[in-house]
């Protein structure tokens, strides 16, 4: 039976201003599942590496057409008329930037090996949003205490193990520590009015979901499947400032913002590893959590004109001394504690 669109509306609204609450709550459903360097973010045995694997030496697997998810996008719950939850999202809160874009979905994660496979934005959206709605929905009724028990959580009960990769199309976003060698990174608040996913908590940036450039097909049968081209669109994006959507005809590789930005890697000014992977419990989100360090003078000469404020939220810079500010997202927190750990083999001196 559906929902009106006002109760809706208002258990949305409850989930935007309650995400840290929320997240709390739904770590408790999960008490037997190992974390993260003691954060809340959620993982499988192997999904940390015992040390951060340069991001080259990350290998990157197609499969077109791999089984589907378990677990799809539920109608219950809906407001009546809406089909699903991205749809409901759409007409009735919707984000800034608010698009069904061709994805990446994780179906095998061994490290440093990682498969993946076709999806859509909104695949992850209308489980991973109607997730973490239908627990803001039954907090609000005081009807779970986060000691494990998800009675009255049917979908989350459905979905089961949150890192079971075949149970939902896992969707993949990027986490980035952007962090210089003397100890400075970039941090990010997210403003729930701009964003669909974790708005009011901090974050380490810049983060993007795994996505091609565009819709195209390459020859090889697979789209624009590289990690570090990703992350470069995400650091003009979100640190300073540029359009999400790119004109016809553009080529990434010819872009002056790549070619310096992967020169500067390519010279060891900036150096990029991968530190493991998560899931969010409140979302079921899951995220590849990398470092990039950059030597001061190249963090400057690339982002001197790095933003207070873009699409997504605020940003400003923090020290880099093992603290985690509150209230943050749980993969922001797990790579910034990650880095820490391993801060002398990446090369980071705070001072």
């Amino acid at each position: 039976m559906g929902t009106s669109e006002r109760e809706w509306q208002q258990r949305r609204a409850a989930l935007n201003s309650g995400r840290d609450r929320l997240g709390r709550i739904a770590t408790g459903l999960y008490p037997g599942v190992p974390r993260v360097e003691g954060t809340p973010l959620m993982c499988r045995e192997g999904w940390i590496p015992a040390a951060p694997i340069p991001l080259e030496d990350v290998r990157l697997e197609w499969d077109a057409d791999p089984a589907p998810a378990a677990v799809a996008g539920p109608s219950d719950g809906l407001p009546r008329g809406h089909r699903t939850y991205a749809e409901a999202m759409a007409a009735l809160a919707p984000p800034a930037v608010f698009e069904d874009r061709p994805s990446y979905r994780l179906i095998g994660a061994a490290p440093p090996v990682l498969r993946f496979g076709p999806a859509r934005y909104f695949d992850g959206v209308n489980v991973g949003e109607a997730v973490a709605h239908e627990l803001a929905a039954t907090a609000t009724d005081d009807a779970t205490d986060g000691d494990g028990d998800r009675d009255g959580l049917p979908l989350r009960e459905r979905i089961g193990d949150p890192c079971d990769l075949g149970q939902r199309a896992a969707l993949t976003a990027i986490t980035t520590l952007t962090v210089t060698v003397s100890g400075s990174y970039v941090l990010h608040w997210r403003d729930p009015a701009k964003v669909a996913h974790a708005g009011g908590l901090h974050q380490v940036m810049p983060v993007g979901v795994f996505q091609p450039l565009d819709g195209e097909r390459r020859d090889d049968g697979h789209r624009d499947l590289d990690l570090w081209r990703c992350m470069v669109r995400e650091y003009a994006e979100e640190l300073l400032g540029a359009g999400e959507d790119y004109p016809p005809g553009f080529v990434q590789d010819e872009w002056p913002f790549h070619r310096d930005l992967t020169a500067a890697r390519a010279s060891d000014a900036v150096r990029a590893y991968f530190l493991g992977l998560g899931v969010d419990p409140l979302t079921l989100a899951l995220d590849l959590l990398t470092a990039v360090v950059f030597e001061d003078a190249a963090f400057g000469a690339l982002f001197g004109g790095l933003v207070d404020v873009n699409d997504e939220g605020t940003v400003s810079t923090a020290p880099f001394d093992g603290t985690v500010p509150e209230p943050m997202q749980p993969a922001g927190a797990a790579a910034l504690r990650l880095a820490w750990r391993h801060r002398a083999a990446l090369g980071i001196t705070p001072g």
